[in-house]
């Protein structure tokens, strides 16, 4: 007899529209759901339950991941129900499972483990495991790398991965719901509180009357918009605008014209080049690359292996400053491997973000080339103040901060950059002139390089 038959599990009873991920998983076989409901609709909940039972069913180890491990503590861990009742002892009685408080993990009678992790530490958090069930609550927030890191794991083993979350904008929670809605082999659902009937309609339009809540933050939390909610957002709104105008698309390099780069340089962070030319009054931005962990010199050559010519290189502001290696400032290490920067003003982030606001909609962005910064630039977004319930005003730093940040180093460069005493019409003649014959564009720039 087992010990699921000896102590009744009986005190989870799922909600009407929480039953269709129980039956995905333990009725149906799926071994990859994706589950999108509004907030406080219980995702911990069940999936809590859903690993507790599982881990009796059968031995094997359960990761329970939140975007940070402190995150895990505060919402699963040491978290209270509605009801006055702690999460872990309602649910999971201790006859059943020894805890470790400090790893948060929690060991079985019969020799499973489920433990809690914050996808903030996944290269080491996960190295050397052999987890057939995996639970990725918030996912919007998290580090998406933790998912791929854990693929073949969950592949080797025919392991199952539970995904909860509600929507932050068109990020990489949005790219997994349209490949869940669209394969077969996935569970896909995506509710919104009119379907889900948890809460009372009439209390969110009271926390929306009392300043509590945005209207976009209520289609955002309640409605699973991955399209509102963008009030936190620093540029989605004008990259929605950009796309319906066909801003955003195909943007190839014109070699009558020279290449300028922008910069963000990162020491353990990743390193981001923007390459972008001028042509009339606009701005073209035709390439980007980011990469970690690599040396400067491999930064260097991916610049100098492109087939452009080169006009201007524009570093964050204190690249004279910043060190990478003893004696000697990145901005002459670059120099000394044939990359030159230009100078850059100084800014505040703030400022620099309304010039970024202002430029955008004369800028052109290749969406083949630029993916990965379209993505960053639409979830570039502001720290909320949980207590306060109320955006910050300030960036928030994450993974999409450093493309946003190399964006603005462009914007500023942009502002501060002269036409050369050309005027906007003899720039577009020669522009025409390098498209359809005669002598070629000298740049935007005051000085040619």
């Amino acid at each position: 007899m087992n010990i699921e038959t000896r102590i009744k599990l009986d005190r989870f009873q799922p909600r009407p529209y929480q039953l269709p991920i129980c039956d995905a998983i333990e009725n149906k076989g799926y071994k990859r759901v994706l589950a999108i409901l509004p907030r406080r609709a219980g995702k911990d909940i069940v999936a809590f339950n859903l690993c507790v039972r599982a881990a009796l069913k059968e031995v094997q180890t359960i990761f329970y991941i939140f975007p940070t491990f402190s995150q895990g503590r505060r919402i699963l861990w040491d978290a209270i129900t509605n009801d006055g009742n702690r999460i872990l002892d309602h649910y999971c009685p201790k006859e059943i499972a020894e805890r470790n408080e400090q790893l948060m993990r929690l060991k079985f009678a019969n020799g499973s483990i489920l433990q809690v992790l914050g996808s903030n530490d996944y290269d080491t958090a996960l190295v050397g495991t052999n987890a057939k069930f995996m639970v990725f609550s918030e996912f919007s927030l998290q580090d998406p790398r933790a998912y791929q890191f854990a693929r073949p794991i969950l592949t080797a083993n025919n392991g199952t991965a539970l995904f909860l979350s509600t929507p932050r904008g068109r990020n990489h929670l949005y790219d997994l719901y349209q490949i869940a809605s669209h394969s077969k082999d996935w569970f896909c659902l995506k509710l919104t509180v009119d379907d889900t009937q948890h809460i009372d309609i009439a209390d969110i339009r009271k926390e929306v009357e009392l300043g509590e809540l945005s209207e976009g933050m209520v289609n955002q939390e309640y409605y699973c918009s991955f399209d509102e909610g963008q009030d936190g957002y620093f540029y989605a709104s004008i990259l929605d605008r950009m796309h319906l105008e066909g801003k955003i698309g195909n943007v190839p390099w014109e070699p009558g014209h020279k290449v300028h780069t922008a910069h963000d340089l990162g020491i353990n962070d990743p390193t981001v080049q923007i390459y972008f030319q001028v042509i009339g009054t606009s701005v073209h931005v035709i390439d980007y690359y980011s990469a970690s962990n690599k040396n400067i010199a491999h930064f260097c050559q991916t610049i100098l292996n492109k087939p452009y010519t080169y006009g201007k290189h524009f570093p964050p502001h204190d690249a004279k400053k910043r060190e990478q290696g003893p004696g000697i400032s990145i901005e002459d290490q670059y120099k000394e491997l044939g990359v030159k920067f230009s100078e850059i003003y100084p800014h505040r982030i703030l400022d620099g973000i309304e010039y970024v606001k202002a430029k955008l909609p004369t800028i052109y962005i290749d969406n083949v080339k630029c993916k990965e910064l379209i993505k960053h630039l639409a979830n570039y977004r502001q720290e909320w103040d949980a207590v306060k319930k109320q955006y910050k005003g300030i960036p928030e730093h994450n993974d999409v901060s450093h493309a946003a940040d190399a964006f603005r180093y462009m914007c500023v460069a942009l502002k501060k950059a002269s036409f050369s005493g050309t005027t906007p019409e003899q720039l577009d003649k020669r522009y025409r002139e390098v498209m359809y014959g005669g002598r070629q564009n000298t740049g935007f720039f005051r000085e040619d390089i």
